[in-house]
């Protein structure tokens, strides 16, 4: 679904993929975040996806009201997972209703995975 606005200058269409090119970006940013996670749907195992596929690990829904992004990650061992999430729910809604001027309804985090370092 494409996102619509309309102002006195015009229409102003913006993707899905834009939204959520801009959550994994701002996301990624966050301290304590290792990346995007993918689920497989046949074997249910976690993947870390690369920078280029991060928008795999987020979903973008809109409505009339606002809209809803789904993030899945993974996060790094020792990091306080609530704050990391924290972050990442208040960044994500105030670029996006900043850069794009659109009301963000909800910010949904699930953590999918932790990575430990050796």
């Amino acid at each position: 679904m494409v996102l619509k606005t309309n102002n006195e200058l015009g229409e102003i269409f913006v993707s899905n993929n834009v939204v959520a090119e801009i959550s994994g970006a701002v996301a990624a940013k966050c301290y304590g975040v290792v990346g995007m996670a993918s689920r497989s749907k046949k074997d249910g195992i976690v993947n870390l996806l690369k920078r280029d596929a991060m928008t795999k690990g987020i979903g973008v829904s809109v409505d009339n009201s606002g809209i809803a992004v789904d993030m899945h990650i993974i996060v790094e061992y020792g990091t306080n997972i609530t704050s990391v999430c924290k972050s990442i729910v208040n960044r994500v809604r105030y670029t996006i209703e900043n850069t794009l001027g659109l009301k963000v309804n909800r910010v949904d985090v699930r953590v999918e995975g932790i990575r430990v370092d050796d």
